[in-house]
């Protein structure tokens, strides 16, 4: 018992002498008034702001009522949320940069608005992302909408995470859905809903427009998170987003090259090229596994990195 109770002597003494240092360092950094003013401005450089909903939103060049009341507090919703989640605003600049370049003149070509680009923003994250639903890729495109428009996809190849081809298939989405609804706002609406789905719904209600419509909360927020993503990103300094182009992904230059047969090992492949099979991955997200059954010989066009742009393997 005595050992005992010398123990726990001993460890109250230390508890006490570390107590009592922390009390003198406390007491020796107690703040003066000058450090208590310099706190309180490190304090009060960081606030959140009510964001101003700009003046004469559109898209795709068809105006947002904004003297609608309901529209307006949806809108401002979408830039409070967009605006001060940071952390995914910031990553939504650096994958715009690497990525719109392959978008935009797919869009062009095809008399499909730029605004859309903003729609492959909300989609995915302009990741190849897979929903539960299983709509796969930047443009998230269902299976079954992507064999109607002539992608391949099956367990081996897997087109919509082409980006390219995938921009193509929306693009012929976007252009039937505006023909048969109306107008881009409703096509863009139909993007998520399905142009069933919205053409219902305008029926029922007796309305011609998106903002008139009373929908789901997804489909009701969609054109309002484009839109939002669309002001944010082209005006990055108003809504307090700072960087430079250093801080931007970059695009990195690739050449093509023709396969027609049947490829055993793409790790082998990828090493013929200077390059491993992470590497190849990265270019050619739509090969979904390590070999390619090209049984039917059929031409693909494989992306390899020009060289200097990655460390050389050996």
């Amino acid at each position: 018992m005595t050992i005992i109770k010398n123990v726990l002597a001993a460890i109250g003494l230390v508890c006490m002498s570390g107590l009592f240092i922390f009390a003198v360092q406390a007491d020796d950094t107690n703040p003066s008034d000058q450090n208590i003013d310099k706190a309180s401005q490190v304090i009060n450089d960081y606030n959140i702001y009510a964001i101003s909903v700009p003046d004469g939103l559109n898209f795709a060049g068809e105006e947002m009522p904004l003297t609608d009341p309901d529209v307006l507090e949806r809108m401002d919703r979408e830039l409070l949320v967009n605006t001060y989640w940071q952390s995914n605003g910031l990553l939504m600049f650096k994958r715009a940069e690497k990525n719109f370049p392959i978008i935009e003149p797919i869009l062009k070509k095809n008399g499909v608005p730029d605004d859309f680009k903003y729609l492959a923003v909300i989609e995915s994250g302009l990741t190849n992302a897979v929903s539960p639903a299983g709509a796969r890729g930047v443009w998230q495109i269902m299976k079954a909408t992507g064999r109607e428009n002539g992608l391949e996809i099956n367990d081996n190849i897997d087109e919509r995470y082409h980006l390219e081809m995938a921009t193509e298939v929306a693009c012929k989405y976007l252009l039937k859905s505006r023909e048969e609804l109306g107008s881009w706002t409703l096509a863009a609406a139909a993007y998520n809903a399905g142009n069933y789905g919205v053409s219902k719904r305008l029926k029922a209600q007796d309305v011609s427009n998106y903002y008139d419509l009373l929908l789901g909360e997804e489909t009701g927020r969609y054109l309002f998170r484009i839109v939002a993503l669309k002001e944010i990103l082209s005006n990055p300094k108003q809504y307090g987003f700072n960087f430079s182009s250093e801080d931007l992904y970059k695009a990195i230059p690739t050449y093509k090259v023709e396969v027609d047969t049947v490829v055993t090992d793409f790790a082998k492949f990828a090493q013929g090229f200077g390059i491993n099979y992470k590497i190849l991955k990265i270019h050619n997200p739509w090969l979904r596994e390590p070999e390619l059954n090209n049984a039917s010989r059929k031409k693909y066009y494989i992306e390899i990195p020009m060289n200097g742009y990655y460390p050389s393997k050996p």
